[in-house]
């Protein structure tokens, strides 16, 4: 069992990517109102779940098209899972018992946490996961570009030159440096039964959150983490809370740089005084 907090922090790059595109704005990569670069926390619990489903571990909340299981529903997982099942009893099904066997099913649920509300279902029942998240935010502003493409052919026969469905838009960032920061609390863990062994796997997939994730918008190699930052306190309750443990990562323009072009543009120090210091592991 996991018997001490864990902070940490993760410090990625995109080159002539696009992170995470925002489906209400076209696809464009997603943007703070004041220009700086954005990854949605969902996106990056995604990215985790693909790696630790990648590490041969169970998933609930799996990719339609990375389905390892043959259920084409959370609902259908949920109702063919014979530990569920024996404890499922309409509304007398114990929530205590359903939310520990499906801690103990999918490491997904006993670390993001999980609501299990389906139609039909006559009881819910609501997990709360010890793995925060936050979202990811640009050190400097970033420069979105749109790029027009074409298809050199028809979607459909029997039309006479290109049809309107040959345009299309391609967004992406020139260079961005994004950070992101996450916890993992032990009182949740206790309840999920979220052990250290989870906590190492989480890491790793930390370490090669990109790893398989290569697609048009991200091509191989143009999203990379850099640097992770991994404090293990010594309590579970320690006396720095997880605010000042993330502000102590202080990321700054190297004096001279104007326009970032890549992680060698930034430096990179720890300020604060504190009882623990980060195992930090370099990926440059």
């Amino acid at each position: 069992m996991l018997d001490h907090k864990i902070d940490f922090s993760v410090i990625i790059t995109a080159t002539n990517a696009n992170p995470n595109g925002d489906p209400l704005n076209g696809n464009r990569p997603r943007e703070t109102f004041d220009g700086f670069g954005e990854i949605s926390d969902v996106c990056i619990k995604r990215k985790i779940r693909n790696r630790l489903q990648d590490m041969g571990e169970k998933i609930f909340v799996q990719s339609d098209d990375r389905c390892d299981d043959g259920f084409d529903s959370l609902h259908t997982r949920v109702n063919n899972n014979e530990a569920i099942k024996a404890i499922s009893k309409g509304k007398k099904t114990d929530r205590s018992e359903f939310a520990k066997a499906a801690c103990a099913e999918w490491i997904d649920v006993r670390s993001f946490g999980q609501v299990f509300a389906f139609k039909g279902d006559e009881v819910s029942v609501g997990v709360r996961g010890p793995v925060s998240i936050q979202q990811a935010i640009s050190v400097s502003p970033v420069d979105v570009v749109s790029m027009q493409i074409t298809k050199s052919v028809n979607s459909e026969g029997g039309k006479e030159g290109k049809s309107s469905d040959t345009m299309g838009m391609k967004h992406r960032v020139s260079f961005g440096l994004y950070v992101v920061h996450g916890s993992i609390n032990c009182q949740l863990a206790e309840k999920t039964g979220f052990s250290a062994e989870d906590a190492a796997k989480i890491k790793e997939a930390l370490l090669t959150l990109f790893e398989n994730d290569a697609s048009s918008a991200r091509p191989e190699g143009s999203m990379e983490v850099c640097r992770v930052y991994w404090w293990e306190h010594n309590s579970k309750t320690p006396k720095v809370s997880s605010a000042k443990i993330h502000r102590a990562l202080n990321i700054t323009l190297k004096e001279g740089v104007s326009v970032p072009r890549s992680f060698a543009d930034y430096d990179v120090a720890l300020n604060g005084s504190f009882d623990i210091q980060p195992e930090i592991i370099d990926l440059m």
